[in-house]
């Protein structure tokens, strides 16, 4: 069953937690102490973000170090990347009105 990446990513706490991954691998320990909830919190938002394939888990003795996985944020590049035309025309388009009300204030 695929799992809806912006359905995963809906959560508040689970996009903190990519957020503090971001800056590389982390044990649960120090994701407790960066989105400020219990470790079993922590842990089940893990295991959302993992069945997803967002995150990846590598033992490392008796630790579990998390970190992001490229391909689930590539794809959803891709599927923005569709849109972006849509509404950097309407930004050129917002620019473009703006300057000619700037040039009749002038």
């Amino acid at each position: 069953m695929q799992i809806d990446a912006f359905q995963t990513l809906a959560d508040p706490t689970r996009r903190r937690i990519v957020e503090v991954l971001r800056g590389g691998e982390r044990p649960v320990s120090d994701l407790v102490g960066a989105v400020e909830i219990d470790q079993s919190g922590v842990s089940r938002h893990l295991r959302i973000l993992f069945e997803a394939g967002f995150v990846q888990v590598r033992p490392d003795g008796q630790r579990r170090l998390y970190s992001l996985r490229p391909e689930p944020f590539l794809a959803l590049d891709l599927w923005v990347g569709r849109y972006r035309a849509l509404w950097e025309a309407r930004l050129d388009r917002f620019t473009q009105a703006l300057e000619r009300k700037r040039k009749g204030r002038s």
